[in-house]
C-alpha cells in the first residue's frame, strides 16, 4: 500500500510515553505503512524506545516548541490548576501545526484530538480528507465524571484537565472531521449520545506490544496476602479511591497492593494517602511489567476509558482483571472466565469480586492463560494493520471533506 501520497500526523503526546504516547507510536507506524512520505507533527522527537516491536517508522520529525516551561509552573499560579496547563500546551501544539501545514501541504491528515483544531480548519478550507482519534469517550462525557467526583471527593470545583476551553475546541474537532476513530464500541456509544453522528464513528481497537508484555517464566506464588496491581496515573477518571476502600471493606491484612503510577496533583496525593491508611500499600511510578509479572490479579477501576492499555497489557502477562464497564477493554474480558466486569464507582462491588478473586485463587493462574490468549485476538499485531487499511482505503472513497 505504499506510496499513497503524504500525510500528516499530529499528536499531542511524546510517543511511546504512557497510553497515549503508545497510541501516536500505534497510530504513526499506521499511518507510515501506507505513505509515501509521512510527517509526524508533535512534542518530544521518539529518542525513546519504540512502544512497538520494530524500528521507529521511517517519516520526518517537526518537533513542536516547548510552549509551557518547569518554572512557569513550580512558580506561578499555574501550579494550582493542571487542566490550564495542559490547555496552555495542547492549543500552543496546535496552533504550530496548523501553521505547518500550510508550509508542508499534505494530501491528507491523521490527528489526535485536543491538538487537532486548526489543523482540521486548514484541511476542511484546503479540501484535504481527515481521520480524527479520540482515545477516550466524549470530551464531555469526561468533563462530566471529573467535576462529579471533584464534588464527592474534595467538595469543590475540578481545576483539572479537561478545562472548559478544552471542552469546547474538541467538540468543535468532532464537527469538523471527515472520520473519528475510538478504541472501543463503548467509546462509540458515548460519542453518539452526546451528538456526534454514528456513520462518523469508527470501532478499531488498538494495539499492544505483545512481545514486551507476556507471562513470566515462571508461576507466581499463591501464598501470604493476594497479591494485586493497579497501573496507571492516579488521578480522579481511574477511580483509585474505590478500589482502596474495596481493599478495606475485605480486609487489610488479605490483600497486598502495588499500585503503579505517579498522583497528578496534591488533591489527589492527599486522597492517596487518606484511603491508604494501614492498607497493605506500595505506590511508585515507573515500568510496569515488573510488577504484572509478579502479581496474581489487576484491578483497574477506571469511571471513563475510551480502552485503558493497562487492561490489555495485564491480560498479555497473564493476569486476570477486575475491570469497570466504563472501560472500553472490558469488552476483551470474559466475566468469571477472564476476570470480572464491575460497575464504575462501587466499592462495594469491587469489593465483592475481590472476594471471589480470593475464593478461586487456586484458579487465577489458569484464568490469566486464557486471557492472554484473548487479548492475541483482541489487541494483537494485526490491530495496526487494519488502522492503516481503514485510514488509506476511507480516505480514497472521501476525496473531499464534508463528504463522509
Amino acid at each position: 500500500m505504499s506510496g499513497t501520497g503524504r500525510v500528516a500526523i499530529v499528536y499531542g503526546s511524546p510517543p511511546g510515553i504512557g497510553g497515549l504516547g503508545h497510541s501516536v507510536s500505534v497510530g504513526i507506524t499506521a499511518v507510515a505503512n501506507g505513505s509515501r512520505e509521512t510527517f509526524a507533527l508533535g512534542p518530544g522527537r521518539t529518542s525513546r524506545s519504540w512502544s512497538l516491536p520494530g524500528e521507529t517508522p521511517r517519516a520526518e520529525w517537526l518537533e513542536s516548541p516547548e510552549a509551557i516551561q518547569p518554572w512557569m509552573v513550580g512558580y506561578t499560579w499555574l501550579r494550582w490548576r493542571p487542566g490550564k496547563v495542559t490547555s496552555l500546551r495542547d492549543f500552543a501544539v496546535a496552533r504550530w501545526a496548523g501553521a505547518e501545514l500550510e508550509r508542508l501541504r499534505p494530501d491528507s491528515c491523521y490527528l489526535f484530538t485536543q491538538v487537532a483544531l486548526e489543523s482540521l480548519r486548514w484541511c476542511r478550507r484546503e479540501g484535504i480528507p481527515t481521520a480524527l482519534e479520540n482515545p477516550n469517550g466524549h470530551i464531555r462525557n469526561f468533563a462530566e465524571v471529573c467535576e462529579r467526583e471533584s464534588r464527592r471527593w474534595f467538595g469543590k470545583k475540578f481545576m483539572g484537565h479537561p478545562t472548559p476551553e478544552m471542552v469546547e475546541r474538541v467538540e468543535e474537532e468532532y464537527r469538523l472531521a471527515d472520520r473519528i476513530r475510538v478504541y472501543s464500541e463503548w467509546a462509540k456509544a458515548s460519542m453518539v449520545r452526546l451528538g456526534v453522528p454514528e456513520h462518523r464513528v469508527h470501532v478499531l481497537p488498538p494495539a499492544v506490544n505483545l512481545d514486551r508484555f507476556c507471562p513470566a517464566a515462571a508461576r507466581p506464588s499463591a501464598e501470604g496476602p493476594l497479591r494485586v496491581c493497579h497501573a496507571g496515573s492516579l488521578d480522579l477518571r481511574k477511580g483509585f479511591a474505590y478500589l482502596l476502600k474495596a481493599i478495606r471493606a475485605v480486609g487489610s491484612k488479605r490483600i497486598q497492593l502495588r499500585m503503579v503510577g505517579a498522583t497528578g496533583d496534591r488533591d489527589c496525593a492527599q486522597l492517596l494517602a487518606r484511603e491508604s491508611a494501614g492498607l497493605d500499600v506500595q505506590v511508585a511510578p515507573g515500568d510496569p511489567l515488573p510488577v504484572y509479572r509478579d502479581s496474581e490479579l489487576l484491578v483497574v477501576p477506571t469511571l471513563e476509558d475510551g480502552f485503558n492499555y493497562v487492561v490489555a497489557e495485564g491480560l498479555a502477562c497473564g493476569l486476570p482483571v477486575i475491570v469497570s464497564r466504563e472501560a472500553g477493554a472490558s469488552e476483551c474480558v470474559r466475566p468469571g472466565v477472564t476476570g470480572w466486569v464491575t460497575p464504575a464507582a462501587d466499592a462495594g462491588a469491587l469489593a465483592a469480586a475481590l472476594e471471589d478473586a480470593l475464593a478461586r485463587r487456586t484458579e487465577l493462574y489458569d484464568m490469566g492463560r486464557m486471557a492472554r490468549a484473548d487479548v492475541e485476538r483482541c489487541a494483537g499485531p494485526d490491530q495496526v494493520r487494519q488502522l492503516s487499511d481503514w485510514f488509506y482505503r476511507d480516505a480514497a472513497v472521501h476525496s473531499f471533506p464534508g463528504k463522509a
